[in-house]
């Protein structure tokens, strides 16, 4: 008996292998005893997993830097407006909640969309005559994240391309990636205020493009876009056909000498995806509940983006349902000067902050108008000992414990974000420390000269 070993077709080592004996009586071959090799296991992480890439956490992780030990730490990178405990929600808000789980009604499960109540509530509060809603316009969320996720894989294929800002949310890249969707960065302007470079934009567009991206208010900018610049955007994603993916989270989040216009109140055909949620402006980010509210008038997304959404959102069954119990209460009853408080010492820091920051040699803010940040300018030829951002805002946390976020987390070198949620006393605290940090390190114009001699 002859024994040989058959390679089976597959894929590299892993391919199968079988142990075949023949037996030959004379002219004739017959099959004897097969035998399979024995399984071994090769457990692998997918192709997702593997192109789902944060660059925040990515950066951040990989500043192995310790504070100060005689310092106490601020830090000024985290967009929670909760950490300090100083900006809490209504008592409206926590009072929907209590009586949610009290009433015992909203243990179960909800339909993916959301209770039709619920949808029915959120389609109320932000409808209006320039953009009506109805409750089926209205898809509730795990969280604005997900109005993202779910918006994103809607409307982009694998191989596509969306437009993102840049400065812009990371999570956009991140989501995109996993997705096989190709990320293409637009433009946005410090010196205007963050507007968008629409010429930059449009010369993006080609015919893979999906979407665009709109994120106003703005994170990490703090910018909030005029009526004017909307409309201009509007003129693009119109002459283009090329729908946009509105982040709205931080909408009506704007100080007092702004105002802030949802898109889709500007706009009759093009159509938008707009995604909210409570996280921001009441105040619960933990809580998780976001929706997207889909504005289609010339019925360009038809029946069959709608359906494609609610199939999306089956694959996790919806947000918490007590928070969706307690919604119609949260967005009906919370006393209007909860709204304004929050947002005066919003900007009462932004004032602060901006000011201050502003005195210091080799940094230039650019003033917020709205949102929950202030973006800041380094001059970084006047800071020789610092390649860019990132070791910039290490030595800031080793030698003064205070923690901003480098914006090359937002695709945008040399520049570092400060969030402004925190007590007036440790923004002042924080930005005295910056200047001593900056006085330190900075070296004058004869420096920036040599730099420039030397390129």
């Amino acid at each position: 008996m002859d024994s040989y070993l058959i390679q089976v077709n597959g894929h590299g080592d892993h391919s199968p292998m079988l142990d075949v004996h023949l037996k030959t009586t004379g002219n004739s071959v017959s099959l004897g005893k097969v035998k399979g090799r024995k399984p071994r296991w090769a457990v692998r992480a997918s192709e997702m997993s593997k192109k789902t890439f944060n660059p925040v956490r990515a950066i951040v992780d990989s500043m192995k830097v310790e504070p100060n030990p005689k310092k106490s730490l601020i830090s000024l990178s985290l967009g929670d407006p909760t950490v300090f405990r100083n900006l809490p929600t209504n008592d409206e808000v926590t009072r929907a909640i209590k009586e949610a789980l009290d009433s015992g009604r909203y243990n179960g499960y909800a339909p993916s969309v959301g209770y039709q109540s619920c949808r029915e509530a959120v389609a109320t509060y932000y409808s209006c005559p320039e953009a009506p809603l109805k409750a089926q316009d209205v898809i509730l969320t795990s969280g604005c994240s997900q109005a993202i996720e779910l918006a994103l894989a809607v409307l982009a294929n694998p191989g596509q391309n969306i437009l993102v800002p840049r400065p812009g949310f990371s999570l956009y890249k991140t989501l995109a990636l996993s997705m096989g969707i190709e990320v293409k960065l637009y433009n946005l302007l410090p010196e205007k205020g963050w507007e968008i470079d629409l010429e930059h934009l449009e010369s993006l567009v080609d015919d893979k493009t999906a979407c665009l991206i709109v994120n106003n208010p703005s994170n990490p900018c703090g910018s909030v876009f005029r009526k004017s610049h909307l409309q201009k955007i509007l003129a693009v994603a119109s002459r283009q056909c090329m729908p946009i993916l509105a982040d709205e989270i931080y909408g009506d989040m704007v100080f007092a000498d702004c105002k802030y216009e949802p898109i889709a109140t500007l706009s009759s055909n093009v159509p938008i995806l707009s995604c909210g949620g409570l996280a921001k402006r009441w105040l619960v980010p933990g809580w998780r509940m976001g929706w997207i509210l889909i504005h289609d008038r010339r019925d360009i997304f038809g029946n069959e983006i709608r359906d494609g959404l609610v199939r999306l959102s089956q694959r996790i069954l919806g947000p918490c349902t007590i928070v969706q119990g307690a919604l119609e209460h949260i967005l009906h009853r919370t006393p209007p000067e909860f709204y304004h408080n929050t947002l005066s010492i919003l900007k009462a820091n932004a004032d602060l902050c901006y000011a201050a920051l502003s005195a210091i040699p080799g940094l230039r803010p650019v003033r917020p108008a709205g949102a929950m940040y202030l973006m800041v300018e380094i001059e970084i030829e006047h800071f020789p000992e610092f390649e860019n951002d990132v070791e910039f805002t290490e030595r800031l946390i080793s030698e003064q414990s205070v923690f901003c976020l480098p914006a090359t987390c937002f695709e945008y070198p040399n520049f570092f974000r400060v969030v402004i949620t925190v007590p007036e006393e440790m923004i002042l605290e924080a930005c005295s420390r910056i200047q001593e940090f900056c006085e330190r390190h900075y070296q004058g114009a004869e420096v920036g000269q040599d730099l420039e001699c030397d390129k």
